[in-house]
């Protein structure tokens, strides 16, 4: 029976706890609160757990402040989305015990560890919500603290803990409304408790992971680190007040050296220029200013520690260098369309949209996506196609964060609405008539989808089984069957009206070009008036999206 760990142990711990949750991403996706597969949660923790285990496959140290060190900012570097932000601040607490221990860390140890984890994920959150990952990340804390000292065995602390969590994801429909409604737990709570339960794979000795194999490679570039200026490249150069670009690292942090240190640096650095990023610890500080004077800001960090990859960039120079790249003369307009399947992203570029970025139910862009796509577009106007409801806010954001740009967002709920945008696109109009044009063209298209329900619930009027066919709109489900061609025909049943003429099918992945073209023509056969037509979209999760105009 095991009374300690060592750092070893720890890393293949962590090594499980991620290869786990990558092995069931997919089933933590599903748990949303709608009978759709369009969760992201175990895709946001599991890209947030790779990137830790990609800064701890750069290193084969088994020291435990090493390898604390190396999780805790691979797992910050790469967290996405809420439940990815939390999980790694849950690390970066467990981390911040387990660095300070001596090399075996009994059960007392890791409950405190745990206790720090659920402390940090808290002070995250401006308004901690419970019924969410951070209710069961408490209650399996409050309990290894309160059990540990009779506990001492991880063979059966550990079984203990991963208890208490089931017991409170349980609790959480009780806690969230929608859950409860949905008839599901949260899904950040399963994702947590699937890394806990590869933790205890290695305590049992069951599967252990040696390693998880990454693209790292064994020294990143200074432009991996810190990201590129792209940002800067429609700069007008009258706009720029802080000619240098300076970013470094401080380690080696003197012993003197405070957090009180740090906040004085940021203050320090605010003065002398903008655009201050200033984060970090007593190990290490990460720094990028905007400024006219470089060596100030070094001087500043050297009074901290050691100066570690500086870099500093001339953005006059740059700025002038990359203007001169763009060979081809501004355009009045263009358009940028977000998409999911490759046949969907094909019709749109033969629909002359200048640049398309993945996108979709199961994978929003953020607003940062969207702008650097739209400053990519060498257009004073750029049309946007979000293609998706919760994709419109987005869009609407990113216009405060494009410089010689206007966005106009064309607010498309679904892929036909954007098609039928960028087919009212007239390149000798302006863009007041090409917004008005484009918004008037999505009156005349009426979309559904067609997917699979991934749980057992009642909504919209009907009693969904797991694994039924489902049609919707952009609102509610307004078929079910058992087979998918049924599905469909029920959808366009209800969706169409007298007016409609034409109706696309565009099939998906698990489709074949058969398959559609079987479908289409008993489409063509239950409405004889319209014209029937299919092509391949290959998006996730829907078999079909249909159109009807």
């Amino acid at each position: 029976m095991q009374k300690t760990i060592n750092c070893a142990t720890f890393r293949k711990m962590v090594l499980a706890g991620a290869k786990m949750l990558e092995n069931n991403r997919a089933k933590v996706d599903a748990l949303n609160v709608f009978p759709v597969p369009d969760g992201d949660t175990g895709t946001n923790m599991s890209l947030t757990m790779q990137s830790a285990v990609k800064e701890l496959s750069s290193s084969a140290s088994v020291n435990f402040a090493e390898v604390c060190d190396l999780v805790s900012k691979g797992a910050l570097k790469g967290a996405r989305g809420n439940s990815g932000v939390i999980l790694s601040q849950i690390f970066r607490g467990i981390c911040s015990v387990l660095r300070t221990a001596k090399p075996e860390v009994d059960t007392k140890t890791f409950a405190k560890a745990m206790e720090a984890g659920t402390k940090i994920a808290y002070n995250a959150v401006a308004i901690p919500k419970e019924g969410t990952i951070l209710t069961v990340v408490r209650m399996m804390s409050e309990f290894a603290v309160k059990n540990a000292g009779k506990l001492k065995e991880y063979e059966k602390f550990l079984p203990a803990v991963i208890e208490e969590g089931d017991r409170a994801l349980a609790k959480t429909p009780e806690l969230l409304p929608v859950l409860k409604k949905a008839g599901v737990v949260d899904s950040g709570g399963v994702g947590l408790m699937t890394i806990m339960r590869g933790f205890l794979s290695v305590i049992m000795g069951e599967e252990v992971v040696s390693e998880v194999p990454t693209d790292a490679a064994s020294e990143k570039s200074v432009d991996d680190i810190f990201g590129d200026n792209s940002d800067i490249i429609n700069m007008d150069l009258g706009d720029i007040q802080f000619a240098y670009c300076t970013e470094f690292f401080v380690i080696n942090l003197k012993k003197s050296t405070t957090l009180a240190d740090i906040d004085k640096l940021r203050e320090n650095l605010m003065n002398i220029g903008d655009s201050v990023i200033c984060i970090g610890d007593l190990e290490m500080i990460k720094v990028h200013v905007h400024t006219n004077s470089p060596g100030v800001a070094l001087t500043y960090a050297l009074e901290l520690g050691e100066l570690d990859r500086p870099k500093i960039e001339n953005m006059l120079e740059q700025n002038r260098a990359l203007k001169a790249k763009i060979a081809a003369e501004k355009k009045d307009q263009g358009m940028l369309a977000i998409c999911a399947g490759e046949g969907i992203s094909d019709i749109f570029k033969d629909l002359f949209v200048d640049r398309v970025i993945e996108g979709g139910q199961t994978m929003n862009p953020s607003a940062s996506d969207i702008a650097t796509a739209v400053q990519k577009i060498n257009a004073d106007n750029v049309f946007v196609f979000p293609n998706n409801k919760n994709i419109i806010l987005a869009a609407e954001q990113a216009r405060a964060l494009v410089e010689n740009r206007t966005i106009h967002v064309i607010p498309t709920k679904n892929i036909p609405q954007g098609f039928a945008a960028a087919l009212a696109f007239e390149p000798d109009a302006s863009a007041e008539e090409n917004k008005t044009n484009m918004i008037h063209a999505l009156d005349n298209v009426k979309a559904g989808q067609v997917t699979h329900a991934v749980r057992t619930t009642k909504v919209n009027g009907f009693s969904i089984k797991e694994g039924d066919i489902i049609g919707l709109d952009d609102k509610k489900i307004l078929s079910k069957s058992d087979n998918i061609d049924t599905a469909v025909l029920t959808l366009l049943d209800k969706l169409k009206e007298d007016y409609h003429e034409v109706i696309t099918l565009y099939y998906g992945a698990g489709v074949t070009e058969e398959d559609a073209a079987a479908l289409a023509e008993k489409v063509r056969e239950a409405f004889p008036d319209c014209d029937v037509d299919y092509h391949n979209g290959g998006q996730p999760v829907y078999y079909y999206l249909v159109s009807l105009e």
